[in-house]
């Protein structure tokens, strides 16, 4: 005698086979039932079932036949990346830009908005709240229509979306930016580490996509780094891995003080690398003091990991050319293997990328709870 699947058991294998046939459509162009059966490997009654109930929820979309097609033709699928719209929102410092992108992650609009670091909590909020609205607006779209919002802070974040510490940011220690959002925008959001979901965005679809293990540096105005593991982001126990800079020890905290000192009282940093490219000493010596206090705590984090790659990114990341080599020859002192050293292309907007994508895996994640959205687009 055999047991017939229960109720629970066929629900979830629905949901299953709905998963295979997406992530089919996903990896590949426009598929026919039969196709769809070979690469789910599920019999083309039950793909015809599933295709039926994605289509209904809006998930596919039935393409018409081929021009001068013989016979009765194949009915082809698609994945509609269009089916739904992701928030991903970058909270910095000194910027705030926010994107509406579709489910494959392309960006329909973005909006960055030049903040002051000395701001409070109440005005940066108002801020945050003009740029998502606007950001919004410009894609065309509701906020009934955001299916899931990734939010990227800096400080430590915890579990909740709540920000368990901030040093660089006035009064942002405490901030609960989840329930900030969620009067803005339905649906799910995720609050994470700027420097973490920089990391990520690089494992996603950045110059770290093809690396297992891999160190990310947020070398800017303040210093910061992100680990890849396995190819996931690894958080930690309490969601502080990767935090070195808080060690005096791994000298973060006083490595931008040689590019201010060489300024003197001027605001640009970029200053002080483009005079040590056209070769001025005392730049020279300010960048690779700079490097040299950077590269303890990389060299710690190398020596912990032994990663793929090191992966340079942030504001910094622009003058790459004065920063790299030097950084090599100092992971080459204190490192048993000194990894190969990549530089971001995201520029300034690595985080946000970052951003929509732990948004993405909260609307992946919902597929696997069988709670697919309806799309409303």
């Amino acid at each position: 005698m055999t047991d017939e699947p229960s109720g629970g058991d066929l629900s979830r294998l629905r949901q299953l086979n709905a998963l295979s046939v997406l992530r089919a459509l996903r990896d590949e162009k426009p598929l026919t039932l039969t196709e769809l059966a070979k690469r789910t490997g599920l019999s083309r009654a039950s793909t015809e079932d599933v295709a039926r109930e994605l289509l209904a929820r809006g998930w596919v979309s039935e393409l018409a036949p081929a021009v001068g097609t013989v016979g009765r033709p194949a009915r082809r699928y698609r994945f509609r990346a269009d089916a739904g719209r992701i928030l991903g929102v970058d909270i910095g410092g000194h910027k705030i830009l926010a994107m509406v992108t579709d489910l494959e992650g392309v960006v329909l609009n973005q909006t960055r908005v030049a903040v002051s670091p000395r701001i409070g909590r109440r005005e940066r909020l108002a801020m945050l709240d003009d740029c998502v609205t606007t950001t919004l607006a410009g894609a065309g779209v509701i906020p009934d229509q955001i299916w899931s919002t990734g939010v990227a802070s800096t400080g430590l974040v915890d579990g909740t979306g709540k920000v368990m510490l901030s040093d660089s940011v006035p009064e942002w220690t405490g901030v609960d930016l989840a329930a900030h959002f969620r009067r803005l925008v339905p649906g799910p959001v995720r609050v994470e580490n700027d420097c973490k979901l920089a990391a990520l965005a690089e494992s996603w679809r950045g110059v770290a996509r093809y690396a297992g293990n891999v160190v990310f540096l947020l070398a800017g105005l303040r210093t910061g780094a992100g680990l890849i593991i396995d190819g996931k982001l690894h958080r930690g126990f309490g969601n502080a891995a990767g935090e070195i800079g808080a060690l005096p020890a791994a000298g973060w905290l006083k490595a931008p003080q040689h590019l201010y000192d060489w300024l003197g009282g001027a605001d640009d940093v970029e200053d002080v690398f483009l005079a040590a490219r056209d070769g001025d000493r005392t730049a020279i010596r300010a960048v690779r003091s700079y490097i040299r206090d950077i590269a303890v705590g990389a060299s710690a984090l190398v020596l912990t990991l032994d990663p793929e790659l090191v992966v340079i990114g942030g504001g910094f990341s622009r003058s790459a050319d004065v920063l790299v080599e030097p950084l090599r020859r100092e992971l080459d002192r204190w490192c048993l293997r000194t990894p190969e050293i990549r530089v971001s292309e995201f520029g300034a907007e690595g985080v946000a990328f970052g951003a929509v994508r732990i948004a993405l895996e909260q609307v992946e994640a919902a597929r696997y709870d069988g709670k697919l959205p309806v799309s409303a687009i």
